[in-house]
């Protein structure tokens, strides 16, 4: 339930910021979140982060600042409520990780979804439109699923593997964003990006 309850507050706070900064340094920000799971892995679970391991995530982060080119916004007090996402959401891998092997996958992947759906049923009323269209309501569902899809190859990643290890790997939705980008809206990647995404991919 904790778990669930993470994720959401990890949301929230992403959105809080997306409303107060650029998207370029709320993103670079809540990048931070493999660093901290890597850091959080040792005091908590316990794991053994191998040197490498550290390199990874740190060329990663790296990779990942040369892509988003942040700028002056990450130095406002709007730049702490993305720094809690990366917070909530590296603790929400923790917490995965934790529960690894304790319920099966998609006994996790339920619980967490339930608490978040009950969460947000409390504040929805405030917000809610209804889709204009039957294209908008099917793609709700596509991106629900694509969601759910995602949360589950997490779980089941983390019944295989340490957190430290499989902490890189979220730099990866960079490079996949930038990819979508250009085959889905044919928005080519500039320069720095390209450099940025082979930093990440090696």
């Amino acid at each position: 339930i904790f778990r669930g309850l993470v994720l959401v507050t990890s949301s929230m706070f992403f959105f809080s910021a997306l409303s107060l900064m650029p998207i370029a340094e709320a993103s670079a920000i809540t990048f931070v979140s493999p660093l901290l799971l890597t850091a959080m892995s040792v005091w908590l679970l316990r794991e053994r982060v191998r040197t490498s391991a550290w390199v990874a995530v740190c060329i990663g982060f790296l990779g990942v600042l040369i892509i988003v080119r942040p700028g002056g916004a990450v130095f406002t007090p709007a730049a702490l409520l993305a720094l809690m996402t990366a917070a909530c959401f590296a603790l929400y891998q923790l917490l995965t990780r934790k529960l690894a092997g304790v319920d099966s996958t998609l006994a996790t992947l339920f619980i967490g979804a339930i608490v978040g759906t009950v969460v947000m049923t409390l504040v929805v009323p405030f917000f809610w439109r209804l889709p204009e269209t039957a294209w908008h309501a099917c793609l709700f569902l596509v991106m629900g699923m694509l969601g759910a899809g995602g949360h589950f190859v997490l779980i089941r990643a983390f019944e295989h593997a340490p957190a430290s290890v499989l902490a890189p790997f979220v730099y990866a939705q960079l490079v996949s964003v930038l990819l979508l980008g250009w085959l889905v809206f044919d928005t080519f990647p500039d320069g720095p990006s390209l450099v940025g995404m082979a930093i990440i991919v090696a």
